[in-house]
Formats: structure tokens, sequence, C-alpha cells
């Protein structure tokens, strides 16, 4: 008893619940708990588990959040844009993906510029794509496009395409002149790239691409063309070095423009070279004297055709110290491995090609082909202007003391061939026709101001192998068109 009075807890055990159960217990008594379990639990575990569990809360709470906002992100960037027309969207170089995405925001192609970053952000770095870049360039953006639209777009540089056209036979002054005249271009060209170092093409680029750059991709493109056609020259070729051959193909462009004739006029070039010939081009008189800025189309004087320079085929040996013009593929690689043909001269049959001959002989007869081409130009030529004369207006009467006004004159037709020489152009109207008499004798006394000749006809002087020149004098009144007989000459 003394031990329930000490423990009161004992006590309540051991008490009996009702009087029957005194008399006569019904169970045994339940073990006494013992002091150690009666303690309260330590408060280091107790701050432990209320931390744990609040933090298991927080990343629920936090997972939550990340998921809806990630829908959210979601919808942002498939839904349609605020864009309700087509536009071009410029992006300056040297902006940053903020800058871009505020210039996206204030032009209306997207609806939440921080929804654009957090998007690109997430794609770039948790969805590894490293190469995932914004590029400057101008970009056709189609109406609604969304924030994945304009993502991609904007990523894979799919900027709108301006493009510049070089064509074959153009000077090196030419085509930069061409560039200056580009809007789409940037920056200066300070100096004019060597003559033939350009390659003709069609060149792409972004708006806002600086005119050098351009350049230095048409220098080493044409590297790279006349690299691989030097490699697989044909050999015993007459020159020595690339150089070289770039020369003689830029002639060959400037002589003919018909696919099919360039190894042709190559090999009627390659076979003067090797004889010690001379080439006697007409386009490298007329580059002899103008230079860069020369016009091919205008007619050769007699005192342009005997101007002493380094250039004039007329007055040297051999090829030229430069190019005359930048020459394409084409007749790179058509000088390179020209034709397997003896050939020594050629000369225009009337269809925009060239007969071409190996005899002096075969030649004179070919010219002699030409000239009925030539008399039914003339004829054709006589009766348009018969009837440009018919239609020409009546001047009316003007009263005494009024000067009447001045009757127009008819210019002389003239030659208009750009860049397609294989044209057959034409020529001034009162073109007189120069003759040269066997074994170098006196010409007949004709105007000697102007040759009938046309560099980009494509038709070489007629010239025997002895340097002798030989009669090839027109019947019937001057003519009107280049005679090609005089291709080649002494």
């Amino acid at each position: 008893m003394s031990s329930n009075r000490r423990d009161p807890l004992l006590r309540d055990v051991t008490r009996p619940r009702s009087p029957a159960e005194a008399l006569e217990p019904g169970r045994a008594p339940s073990r006494p708990r013992s002091a150690k379990r009666l303690r309260e639990p330590p408060k280091a575990v107790s701050g432990f588990v209320r931390f744990f569990s609040g933090f298991l809360t927080l990343v629920v709470f936090g997972l939550c959040a990340a998921g809806g906002s990630v829908l959210l992100l979601r919808h942002f960037y498939e839904q349609p844009g605020p864009l309700a027309a087509n536009t071009v969207l410029v992006i300056p170089a040297g902006e940053g993906r903020t800058e871009i995405a505020e210039r996206l925001e204030r032009e209306g192609v997207i609806s939440n510029r921080w929804a654009f970053i957090a998007n690109y952000l997430g794609q770039r770095y948790l969805g590894r794509r490293e190469d995932l870049q914004l590029k400057a360039g101008e970009y056709d953006i189609k109406a609604g496009a969304s924030m994945r639209d304009v993502l991609e777009i904007i990523a894979a540089g799919k900027s709108v395409g301006y493009k510049v056209v070089v064509p074959e036979g153009l000077t090196s002054q030419a085509i930069i002149e061409r560039m200056k005249g580009d809007l789409s271009l940037a920056g200066e060209v300070t100096a004019i790239p060597a003559e033939g170092s350009l390659a003709p093409d069609t060149y792409s680029f972004n708006k806002g691409a600086d005119r050098s750059e351009i350049v230095e991709r048409m220098k080493a493109a044409q590297a790279q063309i006349l690299g691989e056609a030097w490699e697989k020259r044909k050999p015993g070729l007459p020159f020595e070095t690339k150089e070289q051959a770039l020369v003689l193909a830029s002639i060959v462009e400037k002589e003919t423009g018909r696919q099919d004739e360039r190894e042709k006029v190559a090999a009627v070039f390659v076979n003067r070279l090797k004889k010690g010939m001379a080439l006697q081009s007409d386009p490298t008189i007329l580059y002899g004297i103008y230079g860069g800025g020369v016009q091919w189309g205008k007619p050769i004087l007699q005192s342009e055709k005997e101007a002493k320079n380094a250039h004039n085929t007329y007055q040297i040996k051999g090829l030229p110290p430069t190019p005359i013009c930048n020459p394409g593929q084409a007749a790179i690689e058509a000088v390179l491995n020209p034709a397997d043909t003896k050939d020594l001269y050629f000369v225009a049959d009337g269809n925009g090609g060239h007969i071409f001959s190996e005899t002096l002989k075969e030649h004179n007869e070919a010219v002699a082909n030409w000239r009925k081409v030539e008399k039914d130009i003339r004829a054709k030529e006589a009766a348009a202007a018969k009837v440009a004369e018919k239609e020409k207006p009546v001047v009316p009467l003007m009263p005494a003391g009024v000067a009447a006004p001045a009757a127009p004159v008819a210019s002389p037709v003239k030659t208009v061939t750009g860049d397609t020489p294989s044209a057959v152009p034409a020529v001034p109207v009162a073109s007189p026709v120069k003759t040269v008499a066997p074994d170098g004798a006196a010409p007949a006394p004709v105007a000697k101001q102007v040759v009938t000749t046309v560099p980009t006809e494509g038709a070489v002087p007629v010239a025997p192998a002895d340097g002798k020149a030989t009669a090839a004098t027109a019947s019937g009144p001057p003519s009107t068109v280049p005679l090609p007989v005089r291709k080649p000459k002494r």
C-alpha cells in the first residue's frame, strides 16, 4: 500500500473497476508503465520533423507553381501571335536577346517579351540546343505567327534573301559600280579589284551586308574556279601560269557568248599562239584605250586600232599583260581544255554563230557566204528606212519670223550587245568598208576613220600564216555591217 501511495499512477492501474471485480478479479492487472516511457520526446527530434514537413510542403507548392508556369509559357509559346498582317522584321547586328525580344514586342510580333526570353532560354539550356542563336537579319514574318515560329525563323537565320547578279564579261570597275548602285548593300570598296579576279555569278546576301565582303567572296570563288580548272588542264598549252590562262579566258569571253563555241574559239587563239601569230582580237583594242570604263558595243576607229598600248593585240605579239574583263567559269575551262582543232580563223555565219577554218582559202569562202548575208541585211535596212521615211510626221508651217523646229536627225544604229556578245550587232549606217589589197599593196581610197569590226561578234581578223594581207574587196555600195573578212589581219 505504501508503494501505491508513492506512485499514484500505479495505484490507479491496480484499483478494481467494480465491487464484483474486487471480490473476484476477472483479469490480470496491466503492466505498469515505466518512468522512461512516460517522459516527453526530445526537442531536437521534434524540430527536425517540423522542418522536414515544411520543406516537403514547399517542394510540393514549388512543383505545382513550376508546372503551372510551364503550362502558361507553353500556352504563350504555341498560341497564334498578335501580328495581323505579314511584315518584314529587321534585326540589326549587335542586338542581344533582351533587345530582340523588346523589338518583337514593340513591333507587335509577340505579345510578351519575357515569355519569349524564357522559352528561348529553356530551349537552349534545358533542351540542350546550344546552337540556338538569335541572328541579325531581315525576316519575313507571317500574320499570326506564334512565338515558336518566330524563334525558329530567327534562330535558323531564314532571312529575306537579296541577290546581286554579276554577268560574265564585265570589268572589275563595272562590277563595283553595279554594287555601289545596290542600296541593299552597305560599306565602301576602297580599291578596284584586279581585272579578272572576280567570279561572275549570282551572290545572295542579307540586307545591309558589306560590299567588301561580297567582293572577297567573288575573289575566293574565282581563285577556286581557276585552281580547279588548272589542275585539269590539257597538256601542251602555250602558257605556263594560271594568270596567263585567265588573260586568254577574258579574251574568249568577249569574243563569243555561245556555250557550244567557246572551246573552238579558244582553240583558234591557242593555235595562233603556238604559231607565233598575233591574236588580233578587237576587244583588246578597246580595253587598251579605255581600260575598266570601256563600252564594249562601240565601233572601233582606225586610229584606235593603230594605237600602241600593251593590250592591243594588233600591235603586240602574244598575250596582253592583264585580263580585259572578268571571265566566267565556262571560258576558263574552255581555254584550259580547248577543242582539238587546227583552226586559225573564224567568221560570223549570220545566225549568231561562227564558221571556223584551218586555211585562208576556206576562210575566204566563208567570208563570201557572209557577204550574201550582209547583202540581205543591207536590203532589209534600206526597206525599213523607206518605211520610216513614209511614216515621218509632216512639220507644220510656222508663221513668219518663227523658227521651225529642227527635224529629227536619224541617229546611227548602235551596237547593243551588253553581255551577250553572241548576238549579231549593228554598226553606224554610213560605215564604209576598208579593203585590203594583195601582197601589202595600198588599199583603195576609202574613209579611214571607221573600222567595221565589232569586238562582241567574235570574228578573228583574216591573216595568212606568212603575214601578208589578202584581197577581200567588197562589191557594191559601202557595207553597213561589220565584215568579218577583216579578221584576222596583220
